[in-house]
């Protein structure tokens, strides 16, 4: 009876290992090469990134056509542009970091004062006609900026808060 039980344990022992090796073989013929695709994921968003161009002359569709910034920010403008910015622009639009939107810290630095207040008061004309507010909308998979039908003062004290982030 030892000798049949030790015989069916040593038959389990060699079926089992043997059914390892056969799963062995079929893994190393299938290989994921993570850092391939990651590799290839950034040079997406780096070309993507790189196909919108920093233009300083285009001042955008919409009613702004001229804007001076003061070489001083103005602190009670700011204060009211940060909070008209919080209560609308958070949802999409953070300072460091992209997320529905672009982040928009440095954003005089790649737009004209013209350019960001038009896109702000018309996103959906900017969408249609000017080709920076095209190739973002198509970066940003394809999300409208939504019209908030903000006035072309709250408009200004939001441009006078992104001047400060």
């Amino acid at each position: 009876m030892k000798k049949v039980l030790v015989a069916m344990a040593l038959g389990g022992l060699m079926i089992g290992c043997g059914g390892k090796e056969k799963k062995e073989e079929k893994k190393e013929g299938f290989e994921m090469n993570r850092t391939k695709t990651e590799a290839k994921t950034e040079a997406k968003t780096d070309a993507v990134s790189q196909g919108i161009p920093i233009d300083m002359a285009n001042k955008g569709i919409g009613p702004i056509t001229s804007v001076t910034f003061a070489d001083k920010i103005d602190p009670a403008m700011a204060s009211a542009g940060e909070a008209k910015f919080k209560a609308i622009c958070t949802t999409c639009h953070l300072a460091d970091k992209r997320l529905i939107g672009p982040a928009l810290k440095g954003v005089f630095d790649r737009r004209s004062p013209e350019w960001v207040m038009n896109m702000i008061m018309n996103p959906d004309g900017m969408i249609k006609e000017d080709p920076i507010a095209m190739a973002l909308y198509k970066e940003y998979n394809n999300a409208p900026m939504l019209n908030q039908n903000l006035s072309e003062s709250d408009t200004r004290a939001i441009a006078e808060y992104l001047r400060t982030l």
